[in-house]
């Protein structure tokens, strides 16, 4: 009897795992700091001949912004959800082993096998927490190999997008097996794509001329210069982008469903969004 009840006691450590949900406070979070993403990357394209475009100086105001966020982001995702410090802890390993897989691949024809364990990643924990340990993952990777710079916001903003998306794709309780790999798979072609031409909008706009065809011309009509940007990208970064979207969608079908497995039963055992239960006949 005393082992039934203690059965029924435990229904929640077979439940299916869920991505973490959010809360009205975690949505705000996450549209402000969007919102303050979106004006750091295109005001460039708005701005005036004479307006002295310096993505250098705005930089550290979009970084000294961008860390509370986080903050209040992770905050407002544990309020809601009632996690407790091993969601945190399981965020900063996943960090860690993000920014450790960034070198591996990074300055050989866009192979960064980071990118897949951000879809996945982002498709267990769910588009709040998602978003956090895309930015700090960028940020441990630019620690962890020299390369912080004024571009380095920019980076955390468009990585927290990358896995944000993941996070928000449809099916997170029903969808498994194959056909949630080959959407994952699909979800990271596209978005590797997405994340290189955010990052060309970064550095297209204080690159100095390298083309009429190309350059970005400060002050001119906004349709102009987003056909200059597309021939920017496609003369300087396809190749690129498809290797990190090919590398993603090969290490996402290859080896995505058993580490899904893995970040599943982690997060379950970690107890996410668990809520205690007794069986008042147990007794």
């Amino acid at each position: 009897m005393s082992t039934k009840a203690g059965e029924k006691g435990r229904t929640t450590n077979r439940r299916p795992v869920r991505p973490i949900r959010l809360g009205p406070r975690a949505i705000a979070a996450l549209v402000l700091i969007s919102a303050i993403g979106v004006v750091a990357f295109g005001w460039p394209l708005l701005a005036g001949a004479d307006s002295g475009l310096a993505h250098s100086r705005d930089a550290p105001w979009l970084f000294a912004a961008l860390l509370p966020l986080l903050v209040g982001v992770v905050v407002a995702v544990i309020a809601d959800s009632g996690l407790d410090a091993k969601a945190v802890a399981m965020l900063g390993v996943l960090a860690a082993v993000g920014a450790a897989l960034r070198p591996l691949g990074a300055g050989t024809a866009g192979l960064e096998p980071m990118f897949f364990l951000m879809v996945l990643s982002g498709r267990v924990l769910g588009p709040g927490f998602g978003f956090v340990l895309g930015s700090v993952t960028m940020f441990a990777s630019a620690l962890l190999t020299g390369g912080v710079g004024p571009w380095m916001p920019f980076q955390m903003l468009s990585m927290g997008w990358f896995t944000m998306g993941a996070g928000l794709l449809p099916g997170p309780d029903r969808l498994r097996g194959r056909a949630e790999s080959l959407m994952l798979a699909v979800y990271g072609f596209v978005a590797a794509f997405a994340y290189g031409t955010v990052m060309n909008l970064y550095g297209w706009t204080i690159v100095p001329g390298l083309g009429s065809g190309i350059s970005f011309h400060a002050g001119d009509p906004l349709a102009e210069n987003l056909v200059r940007f597309l021939a920017y990208c496609t003369a300087t970064s396809l190749g690129w982008d498809l290797g990190r979207a090919v590398l993603t969608v090969v290490l996402t079908l290859a080896i995505g469903p058993t580490l899904l497995k893995a970040l599943r039963r982690a997060t379950r055992r970690a107890a996410f969004e668990a809520r205690v239960t007794f069986d008042a006949s147990g007794g």
